[in-house]
């Protein structure tokens, strides 16, 4: 083929081999897919597959990685074009050159071959001087025939410059992300004082009344109702937050109590998804809003309201314990993806992380749930406690690990772990929409419920849903002599 050339596509999947042989000093290449709609862009980081994100939650467009043979190196990105969702209409295909440019590579050709027959059907040689990165042609929907077009256009800026292009959000510099969610600057009150230091007697710490001339405090806490519990360090909240926490912490003990488990305690872990697909969730603050209102949760069923707490992608981290009175730095420094960049390979520290901050870069941006699930079972193990545990899991999809996953449940079913999974709008939870219905597990210890839109749903309602199934846990898990 020549450039600008275009030809129909008869086949189901596509294979887009891109070759090339090397010398000494030449550069490695890497091959790359963009899932565009309509408008030409990308609907989120998720629609790029590469070498750090090799497989989209369709499952539809999968890196294959690289072969050597007979000197010439191939890197392989298979396209099932059956599969591809209704919205996608154009997948581009593109490499980036690793160390050097594409003109030092010699041979550079892009050859399309039926997946199923392994059938040559088309190929596209390519000429290169100083780019390092390349659009080597598209695959693109006309008239319900998926066609292919020969493009032949060269970058000076790398991968982050092609994908830059088609909206990809880079975030590549030292210093804060552009991608974190932004949130009012942190102000305590002063009107309310700090709790006094612990003392050495058992008696409670009340502080003594103040004397008829001293004025009141102009902000004070609201007392707890005998429904909800008093947390720890929550005077040290600014005054808005501790409203809202107050009124939901009312609001989880209501459901508690609808659902027969009025004074139940439990210790909360929280599991936050940093996969690619999440990054929109994240620089929006929707993600920020959600773990605020699951603080509520740790707030009612945790003596000292807090929660331990991981992200996961590729890997999983953990992330320093959230405690009440340090919410709204605990949402500032770790409640975001800043520090992931996707195009970066290194693996060293950034610097100018703050201390406790995780470099997102060695999480990494594929969804890995079962690792931070085996992560938290291990934890658990070697923490034990005499309440049990309730897990709250935030993802928004693009589960492919389905059978490690199920692995991975079945084996907590005999462990004092309950797994509530909250889906935050996006598609295919694979195993989690299915394990109520699984068999062969003494007790029912997965919860799953998926909203397109958390930020709309009302406190009464999100919590009716997140502790819907906890209780009966319990008492099944009781009678079963798991807890």
């Amino acid at each position: 083929m020549s450039k600008g050339a275009n030809l129909p596509v008869a086949v189901g999947a596509v294979r887009a081999v891109l070759g090339w042989t090397g010398g000494p000093g030449a550069p490695d290449a890497d091959a790359s897919a963009l899932l565009l709609g309509a408008d030409g862009r990308v609907r989120d980081d998720g629609d790029f597959v590469f070498y750090n994100q090799p497989r989209h939650v369709s499952g539809a467009v999968r890196h294959l990685g690289k072969r050597q043979d007979a000197g010439v190196t191939t890197d392989t990105v298979e396209v099932d074009l059956r599969s591809l969702e209704p919205e996608i209409e154009r997948v581009v295909l593109g490499a980036s050159a690793d160390g050097g440019t594409f003109g030092q590579l010699s041979g550079l050709t892009l050859r399309l071959l039926d997946a199923g027959t392994q059938r040559e059907f088309a190929r596209f040689e390519m000429e290169a001087t100083t780019e390092t990165a390349f659009l080597g042609g598209e695959l693109y929907l006309r008239g319900g025939q998926w066609k292919f077009r020969a493009i032949g256009q060269g970058y000076a800026s790398g991968l982050a410059g092609l994908a830059t292009d088609f909206g990809i959000s880079v975030d590549e510099e030292p210093g804060l992300p552009t991608t974190a969610p932004v949130l009012p600057p942190v102000v305590l009150p002063t009107a309310v004082p700090a709790p006094p230091p612990a003392q050495a007697s058992p008696a409670p710490r009340t502080p003594p009344p103040a004397p008829p001339t001293s004025p009141a405090p102009l902000t004070p806490p609201a007392p707890p109702t005998s429904a909800s519990r008093p947390g720890k360090g929550e005077e040290r909240l600014p005054v808005d937050m501790r409203k809202r926490l107050s009124l939901r912490k009312e609001q989880v003990a209501v459901s508690l109590r609808k659902h027969g488990a009025e004074g139940v305690t439990a210790r909360v872990v929280l599991i936050l998804d940093a996969s690619g697909s999440m990054s929109f969730l994240y620089s929006k603050g929707v993600v920020a809003d959600v773990v605020e209102r699951m603080a509520a949760v740790a707030a009612q069923l945790d003596d000292d309201g807090a929660m331990q707490a991981w992200t996961f992608a590729s890997h999983a981290a953990r992330l320093p314990d959230l405690t009440l009175g340090e919410l709204p730095e605990w949402l500032e420094l770790h409640v975001r993806v800043g520090e992931l960049s996707l195009f970066r390979r290194s693996k060293k520290p950034r610097k100018g992380l703050l201390p406790g901050q995780v470099d997102m870069r060695t999480v990494g941006i594929q969804n890995e749930e079962q690792k931070a699930i085996a992560e938290v079972r291990t934890y658990v193990r070697e923490h034990p406690a005499a309440d049990p545990t309730l897990v709250l899991f935030l993802s928004d999809g693009g589960v492919y690990r389905n059978n490690e996953i199920e692995r991975e449940l079945r084996a907590a079913v005999e462990e004092p772990i309950f797994w509530q999974f909250v889906g935050l709008g996006r598609s295919n939870y694979g195993v989690l929409e299915r394990f109520d219905a699984l068999p062969g597990r003494r007790v029912d210890n997965v919860g799953f419920f998926a909203v397109d839109d958390i930020g709309g749903i009302p406190d009464p309602e999100l919590y009716d849903r997140l502790l819907s199934e906890f209780p009966a846990w319990i008492t099944a898990a009781r009678r079963q002599g798991i807890l």
